[in-house]
């Protein structure tokens, strides 16, 4: 049974939907990249981070990150990881994402997805392979989307903030700490957040902690990850989680090892 293996047959298939198996270790990355259709990249175990120039992502296990064609994205992967990835052709369902979004793989979604990594390459677009294709098309129309994004802003004195917090997202600096050493008022960062991000810097913040998910996904334990965070306690960090994700840390760490 022939599977798909060179990445250009994903996209010279006349087939709507290509699914694909890949595997990774821990620590890789995947440089910028885009391909020729709307990608759609699931872990069934483990966590990835997607960048793009604008957004970041974070994907853990019950998330996908659904990427239109052409857009120029990087993966990285912190613990060892099991990647499923749909490759969709443009128009193949009237109800796909338009933009860069996350969305909730459900138990349904998450089965057919695994079921057509298991078609052929030239599945019959009139039997099983085809019933799969049109199922997952309309379950990724009608899932809900997950607000996971951290959208990068613009402004240098932003950027520059920014990439501090996803070096060291525990910091715990009030917006008038940071004001003083870009020298700016709390006031103009604060307008610039809501301008540029369309979130408050505290909103802000908590979604570059996300990252967190990456930490527990190495096994280290959840007091000392929320310490690192700037949570003063471990039911702290688990409500931030459960509001963002809808898992408690221990969900998610049981479903990033299953």
């Amino acid at each position: 049974m022939q599977r798909w293996a060179d990445p250009a047959d994903h996209h010279a298939t006349a087939l709507p939907v290509a699914a694909v198996a890949k595997p990774f270790p821990a620590d890789h990355h995947i440089a910028p990249h885009s391909h020729g259709r709307a990608q759609l990249l699931h872990a069934i175990s483990g966590v990835m981070r997607v960048t793009t120039d604008t957004s970041a992502w974070i994907v853990p296990p019950g998330r996908a990150v659904w990427l239109p064609a052409g857009t120029v994205h990087a993966v990285d992967i912190r613990g060892p990881l099991a990647m499923r990835t749909l490759y969709i052709e443009e128009g193949a369902h009237p109800g796909l994402p338009a933009d860069c979004t996350i969305i909730s793989v459900g138990p349904l979604l998450r089965e057919l997805i695994l079921a057509a990594t298991e078609e052929p390459a030239d599945y019959d677009p009139a039997g099983r392979g085809g019933h799969l294709a049109a199922l997952i098309l309309g379950e990724i129309a009608r899932a809900e989307r997950s607000p996971l994004r951290i959208p990068m802003p613009r402004d240098a004195r932003l950027v520059a903030l920014a990439r501090e917090l996803i070096v060291d997202p525990g910091r715990t600096d009030r917006l008038e700490d940071w004001a003083v050493r870009l020298g700016a008022s709390p006031r103009t960062l604060a307008r610039l957040f809501r301008r540029e991000t369309g979130m408050s810097f505290v909103a802000f913040r908590e979604q570059v902690r996300l990252a967190a998910v990456e930490r527990l996904t190495a096994g280290e334990p959840l007091a000392r990850v929320a310490r690192a965070l700037g949570y003063a306690s471990r039911s702290a960090f688990g409500a931030m989680m459960r509001r963002a994700l809808g898992l408690t840390p221990g969900e998610l760490a049981r479903r990033v090892r299953e």
